[in-house]
């Protein structure tokens, strides 16, 4: 089990055109592919690696519940930070050993919630870190799953109705 790398950070901005113009221009990031979440997002490369995706702050309830992890309950995570404090929305990580993840988490009493990724073949683990708010996602392969026998509560086609298979996540 183990961390391989960081995968992307997800900025929640007012004007994400301008951070992405921004960002292309000054630091010589690459606009470049992303899937279709329903929401407007840019996706920025360095090489062939999407590294920064940018989002509008408060675009839509659909956006809001797609971002969402477990313990969230009432408490807003949607707004942009104020000004100069950068909200970022998550945190990603690529990893392998999704079944001692998944032990560790379980055995810490940690809230996560399971996604296959839309066309790809991740599948993904959302918690909230709880002392600062930070969303983790940590990206396994989807064979791992598969070969795991899990089933994730959320797809491509939208919410599943069958749960993933220890039911509480």
């Amino acid at each position: 089990m183990g961390l391989k790398f960081l995968e992307h950070l997800l900025i929640l901005t007012d004007d994400p055109e301008g951070t992405r113009d921004w960002f292309v221009q000054n630091l010589g990031f690459r606009n470049g592919f992303h899937p279709e979440f329903g929401f407007p997002v840019y996706w920025l490369y360095i090489g062939d690696q999407d590294v920064l995706h940018i989002g509008k702050a408060r675009h839509s309830e659909h956006q809001n519940t797609y971002l969402k992890t477990p313990t969230d309950g009432e408490q807003d995570y949607s707004a942009a930070g104020a000004m100069g404090s950068g909200r970022i929305d998550h945190l990603c990580l690529n990893c392998d050993g999704m079944s001692e993840f998944i032990d560790r988490l379980t055995r810490n009493g940690i809230p996560f919630s399971e996604r296959k990724a839309h066309n790809s073949q991740l599948y993904q683990l959302f918690m909230r870190e709880p002392i600062n708010g930070i969303k983790v996602e940590l990206n396994f392969s989807w064979e791992e799953a598969v070969q795991m026998g899990r089933v994730p509560s959320y797809t491509d086609e939208g919410q599943s109705l069958t749960p993933s298979s220890t039911g509480s996540h």
